[in-house]
C-alpha cells in the first residue's frame, strides 16, 4: 500500500486517538471509541487500514454483520470477546492494537420506525457503552476475572451516526470526526489509485475535477472498467463452456493481460457512462413501487378488498361517531367475559407487560395486550379508542404482524403505516386481522417528529400462545 494516499487529517485524527489510549494523561478521561463518519464510499475503512499500516498497528475486526444474532445475547458475548482478544494481543506482543467496527449504524443502528429493534442491538448498545466506560474491567458472561485488561481503543465506522442510540454517541464515551475529503485529497487519493498506471499528475486533477460529485469507490472501480474489454476479448476466445476450466484450478499459465488504455479521454469516456448508470437508478426508483408508500397503499387496498363488506361496516361506524353498534363486540370484562354476556376462552382476558424505547429517556410506556378469539369481529372498543389516541395525539399509527414462529426472534413485519385517517386505519386494522388471523399483531405510535417508537400493543395472539 506504498503507493497510496494518506490523507493528513486523517493520520493525524487517527493517530492523536490511538496514542492517547496508550497514554496515562493525568486527570483526563479519554473517550475510548473513536467514531469515523461520512458519506459513502469515500474510503473510510481504507484510510483506517493505510493509518494502521502506517503506525505498525494490529487490529483484530468486526463488521455490522455480526452484531445480529437468532440467539439473543451472542452479538454482545462477541464485542467482548473480541475486545479481550485485543488486550491479550497487548500484552502477549508489546504492540498497538485497535478494535475496528465496520458500519456500525448499518448493524446498530435506527433509520426508521419500521427497523427492527431487537434485544442484540439493545445490548450491543449497552455492551459498548459499558466497555467505554470501564475499559480494563471487561468480563465475559457467566464468568469474572479480576486481572485489569488492557485499554483497548476501538475505532468505528459509519454513514449516520444519528441513527445510534444517543447515550452512545456522547462525548466522553465517542469522539466523532467526520470524513469529507476535500480536493487535495481527492486529488491524492486517485493519484494512488492511478499510482501504477503513469496517469499524469495534471490529468488526476482534470479527472477529478470532471465527477466532483462522486465518492473516492467511483474512481477505484472506473479503473476496474477498463479491463473489462481485455477481460470480454479473453472470454470470447476461450470460449463461454471453457472459461472455467481455464482459470480455476487450471495447470496452464495465469492468463497476462496488456495494460489498457489510461489516457483522460478514454478515462473520461467510460465515467460518463457510470454516471448514466447511476441516474438510470436514481430514476426508476423501483423500491418506491414495491416497498414505498405507493406500493404500500396498493398492497392496502387490494387486502381491503378481501373483508370489504366488514371494513366498509368498520367506517361507518366508528369513522364519525363515538357511539358503539350493539352487536359488535365489547372488551373483555375482568372475569374473562365479553360485555354483551357471551363466554370466551381465557385467552380474552387482558394483559400487560413494560415497553421500553431505549431511543427516548422518558419512563417506559405502558404495552397493552388484547388476547382474543380469531374468528369473527375483532376489533373492540378498546382497539378502536387505541387507534383513536394515537392518530389524534399526532403520531403515525403502524400495524405489524409476525408469525408464531418468528415471534420467538422478534422478528415483526410491518403491514401497513397510516397517518391521520381514523377510517383507513380501522379499515387496515381490520383487514390485517382477516388476513393474519393466526398471527400475532400490534399496534405501534410512532413520533414522526422524533422518528421513534413511543408505544407498542400487541392486539391478537395466535389461539393458545402466551
Amino acid at each position: 500500500m506504498a503507493n497510496y494516499y494518506i490523507s493528513p487529517r486523517f493520520l493525524d485524527k487517527l493517530a492523536v486517538h490511538i496514542t492517547k489510549n496508550f497514554l496515562d494523561l493525568p486527570g483526563v478521561r479519554v473517550p475510548l471509541i473513536l467514531g469515523i463518519h461520512g458519506r459513502k464510499g469515500e474510503g473510510k475503512s481504507f484510510q483506517c487500514e493505510l493509518v494502521y499500516e502506517r503506525m505498525g498497528i494490529e487490529v483484530v475486526p468486526m463488521s455490522a454483520g455480526e452484531l445480529e444474532s437468532p440467539d439473543a445475547g451472542d452479538s454482545a458475548r462477541l464485542i467482548r470477546l473480541r475486545y479481550r482478544e485485543a488486550a491479550e494481543l497487548i500484552r502477549v506482543r508489546g504492540k498497538m492494537v485497535a478494535l475496528m467496527i465496520n458500519d456500525l449504524d448499518a448493524g446498530a443502528g435506527r433509520f426508521d420506525a419500521t427497523t427492527q429493534y431487537t434485544v442484540n442491538t439493545q445490548l450491543v448498545n449497552g455492551t459498548l457503552m459499558n466497555i467505554a466506560d470501564n475499559p480494563t474491567n471487561v468480563q465475559l458472561p457467566g464468568s469474572y476475572d479480576s486481572t485489569p485488561l488492557h485499554r483497548v481503543p476501538i475505532i468505528v465506522t459509519g454513514n449516520d451516526f444519528s441513527t445510534l442510540y444517543a447515550p452512545l454517541v456522547r462525548d466522553g464515551r465517542m469522539e466523532k470526526f467526520y470524513w469529507e475529503p476535500d480536493r487535495a485529497d481527492r486529488v491524492g487519493i486517485v493519484g494512488g489509485i492511478f499510482a501504477e498506471d503513469g496517469l499524469p499528475s495534471s490529468a488526476v486533477e482534470q479527472l477529478v475535477d470532471t465527477f466532483p460529485d462522486q465518492a473516492i469507490d467511483f474512481f477505484g472501480a472506473l479503473r476496474s472498467r477498463l479491463y473489462d474489454e481485455q477481460v470480454r476479448k479473453f472470454i470470447h476466445e476461450v470460449g463461454f463452456d471453457r472459461v472455467s476450466l481455464r482459470v480455476v484450478n487450471s495447470n496452464d499459465r495465469p492468463p497476462e493481460f496488456q495494460k489498457p488504455d489510461f489516457s483522460l479521454s478514454n478515462l473520461k469516456e467510460l465515467g460518463n457512462q457510470m454516471v448514466t448508470e447511476q441516474q438510470r437508478v436514481q430514476q426508476m426508483r423501483l423500491g418506491r413501487e414495491y416497498l414505498g408508500r405507493e406500493y404500500n397503499e396498493t398492497r392496502r387496498e387490494d387486502q381491503t378488498q378481501l373483508s370489504e363488506t366488514a371494513a366498509n361496516a368498520t367506517r361507518q361506524n366508528w369513522s364519525v361517531s363515538d357511539r358503539p353498534e350493539p352487536t359488535r363486540s365489547a372488551p373483555a370484562s375482568s372475569n374473562g367475559h365479553s360485555g354483551n354476556g357471551s363466554s370466551s376462552s381465557s385467552n380474552s382476558s387482558n394483559s400487560s407487560s413494560t415497553y421500553f424505547d431505549p431511543h427516548t429517556s422518558a419512563r417506559p410506556t405502558r404495552t397493552t395486550s388484547y388476547e382474543g378469539s380469531s374468528s369473527g369481529s375483532r376489533i373492540g372498543l378498546e382497539m378502536v379508542q387505541q387507534v383513536r389516541d394515537i392518530l389524534r395525539s399526532g403520531q403515525k399509527l403502524g400495524i405489524e404482524f409476525v408469525s408464531d414462529r418468528r415471534f420467538r426472534t422478534n422478528s415483526w413485519q410491518s403491514y401497513a403505516t397510516i397517518q391521520g385517517s381514523e377510517a383507513e386505519a380501522i379499515a387496515a386494522l381490520e383487514a390485517c386481522l382477516n388476513e393474519h388471523d393466526r398471527d400475532y399483531i400490534r399496534l405501534v405510535g410512532i413520533d414522526p417528529n422524533a422518528r421513534q417508537r413511543v408505544l407498542e400493543m400487541i392486539i391478537q395472539r395466535p389461539n393458545g400462545s402466551k
